[in-house]
C-alpha cells in the first residue's frame, strides 16, 4: 500500500531522528478503503518540543500534543499534516474533555483511547497496518464496533454515540450489535454535549450523499426507492430514533412516527419526512433545502384534527415554522440559516394551481420568500410531493405554476428601462405634456431594442431632439412599430417558458 511523498518524508525524518511515526486514524481507514482520505494524521512517540525540532516550520496552539507539519504540498488534504505525541486519557468527568492527558510511550496505548476499531488502524511508511483491536476485519464486515468497551469509550466522550450512526452512514456499514446496545443503553449520556458539536455531527449526516447518487442522470426523478430510503441519511435518523438518540436531539421530529395522516397520503408523518428528505438529498439540493424538507410537517402531530382518511392538520405551516426556529435556535445554526429554513417551511404550503391563483399572488408569494429563496421553496414542494408518493415530480398544474413565476420574476419589456423620462423628454424637445411625449419614448425605445448600447444618456438626449422635429404622424408610425416589437418579444419569451415547462 503507496502511502503520499508528504506522509512518507514526515515518517521518515521522524525515524532518521531516533523516533516511530504511523499514520493513523480515518486516513488509514479510507486508505484501506479505497478512498481519498479528506485530511491525513500522524501519531509519533516524540514530545511536541521534539517534533518542531525536527519540522521547524510547524506550530503548536494547543494541548493535546498535536503540532502542525507544513509540506508544501499542492494538494489541499496534504498542505498541513497533523502529528501528535502517542497519548493516553484519563477520566472524562463532563463526558466531553479528558480530565487530563498523558503522552504514552507504546502505539497500542494510543491506539486504545480511539473509539471504533476502524479508526484504531495505524500504518507505516512502507504501507504495513498496524491493527490492534480488528479494525481491518470490521472494515471487510463493513462493521462500525467499538474500540474495547463501547460503554467505556462512551462514557469518556458522549458524540461518539452519535458519530457511530454518522460514520454507519457516511461507509455503508452497519453497528455491531453490542456497540448498538451500548448506545440505546448510553443514549442519554448525549445531553452532555455541547449544542455545536450536535450540530455539526448533524450537518455532515445532511450533506452526505452515497457515491452511487452523485453518478446519476442530471434529470430528475420521480421517486424514492427502499434501497435509497433505507441506505441514504434518513437512514441516520432512523437509527438515532431506535437507539433512543433522537430523543434527546431533536424529539420534535421523533412525534411523527406511527402518526398517520389522511386521504392525500399513503405514508406517516414520519416516512414521509423520511421520503422528503431523501428525495432533496439525492437531487443535491441545498442543505437549507435538505432540512426544510426534513421539518417541512413536523407540526403535523401537534396540529392533527380527528382521525382517518378525513383528518385535519390546519395551521401546520404556521406552527411547524415556529417548531423549526426552535429547534435551529437549540442547536446553534447561524441566524440566517435559520431564518432561510423557518421561510422554506412556514410557506410550504403555497397555493400552486393556476386555475385558481393570479398573476397578482404569484407576486405575493414572491414577496413573502424573495427572489433568493423562491427556488429553494419550490424544492421543498416537489420533496413534499415525492415524499407523499406520487408518481411525478412535477405534475401539468406545477409547471403552469412555474410559467407564472418565471414570468413573475422576469423584467418585462418596458419604458422603464430607458435612461429618459417623460420630463425630460418635454424638457430637451420643448414640447408640453400630450401625445407626443409618449411617441418620442416609443421612438426611442423601438432604437435600444435594436441595439441596447443607445441607451445611455448623451445618445438619448440628442436623439430626442432629432425626433422632435418629426411630425406627429411620422413620430406616431415610429410609437407603433416599437409597440409591435414589445409585444412580439413579450410573446416570444412567454412562449420560450411554456417550452420550458412543457405547458401550453
Amino acid at each position: 500500500m503507496t502511502l503520499p511523498k508528504e506522509i512518507k518524508e514526515i515518517i521518515s525524518k521522524l525515524e532518521s531522528d531516533g523516533f516511530e511515526a504511523f499514520a493513523v486514524g480515518g486516513c488509514v481507514r479510507d486508505t484501506l478503503l479505497g478512498k481519498k482520505p479528506k485530511d491525513w494524521d500522524i501519531t509519533t512517540n516524540a514530545k511536541p518540543e521534539e517534533i518542531q525540532t525536527v519540522f521547524p516550520d510547524s506550530f503548536y496552539e494547543n494541548k493535546f500534543g498535536t503540532v502542525g507539519v507544513k509540506t508544501g504540498s499542492e494538494e489541499e488534504s496534504l498542505k498541513v499534516v497533523e502529528v501528535t505525541t502517542f497519548r493516553i486519557e484519563s477520566k472524562y468527568s463532563d463526558k466531553r474533555h479528558p480530565d487530563e492527558v498523558k503522552f504514552a510511550k507504546k502505539l497500542e496505548d494510543d491506539l486504545g483511547r480511539r473509539d471504533f476499531t476502524v479508526n484504531a488502524l495505524a500504518l507505516d511508511k512502507n504501507g504495513n497496518v498496524r491493527d490492534e483491536f480488528g479494525g481491518k476485519g470490521d472494515l471487510d464486515k463493513k462493521l462500525i464496533r467499538s474500540a474495547g468497551q463501547p460503554e467505556e469509550r462512551f462514557e469518556e466522550d458522549a458524540l461518539r454515540l452519535l458519530r457511530a450512526v454518522r460514520l454507519a452512514i457516511e461507509l455503508d456499514f452497519e453497528i455491531e450489535e453490542k456497540t448498538f446496545e451500548a448506545i440505546k443503553e448510553k443514549s442519554e449520556l448525549i445531553k452532555m454535549i455541547a449544542q455545536e458539536r450536535i450540530r455539526d455531527e448533524l450537518l455532515r449526516i445532511i450533506n452526505h450523499i452515497p457515491e452511487t447518487w452523485l453518478k446519476k442522470s442530471k434529470r430528475r426523478s420521480n421517486e424514492v426507492t427502499e434501497d435509497e430510503l433505507n441506505r441514504g441519511p434518513a437512514r441516520a435518523f432512523e437509527l438515532m430514533r431506535q437507539t433512543g438518540l433522537l430523543k434527546h436531539i431533536i424529539p420534535e421530529l421523533e412525534d411523527g412516527f406511527g402518526v398517520g395522516q389522511n386521504k392525500h397520503h399513503i405514508y406517516s408523518v414520519w416516512e414521509h419526512d423520511m421520503r422528503a428528505f431523501t428525495y432533496a438529498v439525492k437531487e443535491n439540493m441545498s442543505w437549507t433545502t435538505r432540512l426544510a424538507a426534513l421539518f417541512h410537517d413536523i407540526a403535523k402531530p401537534h396540529t392533527k384534527v380527528g382521525d382517518g382518511p378525513d383528518s385535519t392538520f390546519y395551521g401546520h405551516d404556521v406552527v411547524g415554522a415556529k417548531m423549526t426556529k426552535k429547534i435551529m435556535d437549540r442547536l446553534k445554526f447561524p441566524k440566517k440559516d435559520i431564518e432561510k429554513v423557518v421561510l422554506l417551511v412556514r410557506y410550504h404550503l403555497f397555493q400552486s394551481d393556476p386555475e385558481k391563483i393570479t398573476d397578482s399572488a404569484v407576486r405575493r408569494i414572491l414577496r413573502n420568500v424573495s427572489h433568493d429563496n423562491i427556488w429553494d421553496l419550490i424544492d421543498v414542494r416537489i420533496c413534499d410531493r415525492i415524499g407523499s408518493g406520487v408518481p411525478k415530480a412535477e405534475p401539468y398544474r406545477l409547471r403552469k405554476f412555474l410559467t407564472m413565476l418565471e414570468k413573475a420574476l422576469r423584467e418585462p419589456v418596458s419604458l422603464k428601462q430607458l435612461k429618459t423620462n417623460g420630463a425630460e423628454i418635454m424638457e430637451i424637445a420643448g414640447i408640453e405634456p400630450g401625445p407626443r411625449v409618449g411617441f418620442i419614448l416609443n421612438a426611442l425605445m423601438n432604437e435600444i431594442l435594436d441595439d441596447p448600447k443607445k441607451n445611455e444618456k448623451e445618445y438619448l438626449q440628442s436623439r430626442t431632439k432629432e425626433l422632435g422635429e418629426l411630425s406627429d404622424k411620422e413620430l406616431e408610425k415610429l410609437s407603433n412599430e416599437a409597440k409591435k416589437k414589445m409585444e412580439e418579444i413579450e410573446y416570444k419569451k412567454e412562449e420560450e417558458t411554456k417550452k420550458k415547462y412543457w405547458v401550453n
